[in-house]
């Protein structure tokens, strides 16, 4: 295996540690601001980091720490994923310069990464991810027999650790979010390292206390991040400016490149200051009194004593609505390129508020990353493989909240063996598809991902897949109109001119990209 190689490995292994936690990193947190996001943040900038070594045609160890470092700063969300960089920095530093990497080098790389981390903060405070990082790095150089398992005892340890080093914390009867999930990353690491699972934090099934989820507001409304790229930046000088316009203050990076995070009540000035400076880009702006609020409602919300919960995945306003009539409790936006991240779901997963949880994907691209969720949720999930909207509103039809998600799930699946589905879709390009020319821009119809019609005549084509559909005998036909929704008069009047005793159903779905789903039963 290549370095470049091992290196993924490793990053998705730390990854998928972060977003298994995401969501009970984010109800931690409580500082610097109660803006519930440390979990996402740092999941965000972790899959930055993956996403880029995907990337990565590098051959030497040189190369690739140096691509790390730009992702991780690039990539960089929030105060915790801007630290978090730092700590990537620091031990890249080192990694990237050896040869051969065992505990001595390791040992060098931690103790880096502290070093970095606490030299990126300009005022420093322990209890947080800084005190995680320096105990992580003493432990390391203490070279213990069972090297990774001992690191991550000792990050399990430092994060208890820190709800007695901040009073924010120790009053609210939490430990730092960041912290936890940097030892989630080790924990991930450690993993891949080892290639036995590491055990879980003690701290993980830790309920909130009533003080944990009820904060003050920050002081400041706006977490304003963003780059700055130009030639010779001078940090220092910019994190003096910087430093008047609010607090929770990082300006790090390099001569050409620096990452600006600073809570703020005027995003704009802080903006104006990186463009004296270079050329901005990825410029993020939150509105953390909205996020406080938020996730103190989240946190607050009863959760209904229900054996088994549905998370779905749908596309449009009138879909969301119609799942949510038929009991889905959790929806992830997504569908046809726009594909939700196992993250979104892990995280959907673990907000459904029952015993069991139900995932219908509905799209043929989502199934797999459904399934991988299942796998890192901690709880026990059930996924039928639903390959359209169509098909998980057929199954929805079957859910019933007080049986267990196998009992639903092997109802739905018997539905679906039922069920036809077809779409009308806009041709992206010219294409010669099952011998049917089609030109792009003209409307194209999908049977089973299979083209049966094409053309400019709208009601020719939606005609042509509701008739295949109905080769077989079917009693229900069920039509929702996309984001752009098409007139229909002129295909129901064929639909009960031909099939009279067919049944059909018009909802507005709202879905993009498809001004016609169609399904029949």
């Amino acid at each position: 295996m290549s370095d470049l190689d091992r290196v993924r490995e490793i990053a998705l292994a730390a990854l998928a540690s972060l977003e298994a936690s995401r969501r009970r990193i984010d109800d931690l947190n409580v500082y610097p601001v109660p803006d519930g996001d440390t979990g996402t943040n740092l999941t965000l900038t972790g899959r930055a980091i993956v996403e880029e070594l995907d990337r990565s045609s590098a051959e030497d160890r040189e190369t690739i720490a140096r691509e790390l470092t730009r992702a991780a700063l690039m990539g960089a969300r929030g105060n915790s994923g801007v630290i978090f960089s730092q700590i990537v920095r620091g031990s890249a530093e080192v990694l990237g310069g050896e040869d051969a990497i065992d505990e001595d080098t390791l040992a060098r790389a931690f103790r880096s990464a502290s070093d970095a981390a606490y030299r990126g903060v300009r005022q420093p405070v322990e209890g947080t991810m800084l005190s995680a990082i320096r105990a992580l790095a003493e432990e390391a150089e203490r070279r213990p027999a069972d090297f990774w398992p001992a690191l991550v005892r000792t990050g399990d340890e430092a994060v208890l650790l820190t709800q007695q080093q901040l009073d924010v914390l120790r009053e609210a009867g939490v430990v730092d979010a960041g912290a936890a999930g940097l030892v989630e990353i080790v924990r991930g690491i450690a993993a891949a390292m080892t290639g036995e699972e590491i055990v879980a934090s003690p701290a993980a099934t830790e309920p909130l206390t009533i003080e944990a989820i009820h904060q003050e507001l920050s002081r400041y409304r706006y977490c304003t991040t963003f780059v700055i790229e130009g030639e010779r930046l001078d940090a220092d000088a910019l994190e003096a400016q910087f430093e008047q316009l609010g607090d929770s203050l990082l300006v790090v990076g390099d001569e050409t490149a620096l990452k600006v995070h600073v809570h703020t009540d005027d995003p704009g000035a802080a903006l104006s200051l990186g463009t004296t400076a270079g050329v901005i880009e990825r410029v993020e702006i939150a509105n953390m009194h909205e996020q406080t609020q938020a996730r103190e409602e989240r946190l607050l919300e009863p959760v209904p004593d229900v054996q088994t919960a549905i998370v779905a995945v749908v596309a449009g306003e009138g879909n969301r609505r119609l799942f949510e009539s038929l009991g889905a409790t959790r929806i992830v936006e997504g569908g046809q390129t726009m594909n939700p991240s196992t993250a979104d779901l892990v995280a959907a997963i673990e907000a459904a508020p029952g015993q069991e949880v139900l995932v219908l994907p509905n799209n043929s691209n989502v199934v797999l990353a459904a399934e991988q969720a299942a796998r890192l949720a901690g709880t026990r999930v059930e996924v039928v493989p639903t390959d359209s909207l169509q098909s998980g509103l057929a199954a929805m039809v079957a859910f019933d909240p007080d049986r267990s998600a196998d009992q639903n799930a092997v109802e739905m699946r018997e539905i679906l063996e039922t069920v036809a589905t077809g779409e009308v879709t806009i041709a992206s390009r010219d294409a010669q598809l099952n011998g049917i020319p089609v030109r792009e821009g003209e409307f194209l119809g999908l049977v089973a991902d299979e083209a049966v019609a094409g053309g400019t005549d709208f009601d020719k084509v939606a005609t042509a897949v509701a008739e295949r559909l109905l080769a077989e005998p079917r009693g229900v036909m069920t039509l929702l109109t996309g984001e752009q929704e098409p007139e229909l008069d002129a295909l129901l009047a064929g639909l009960h001119e031909r099939h009279p005793e067919l049944e059909v159903d018009v909802q507005q779905g709202g879905q993009p990209h498809y001004p016609l789903l169609l399904s029949a039963e």
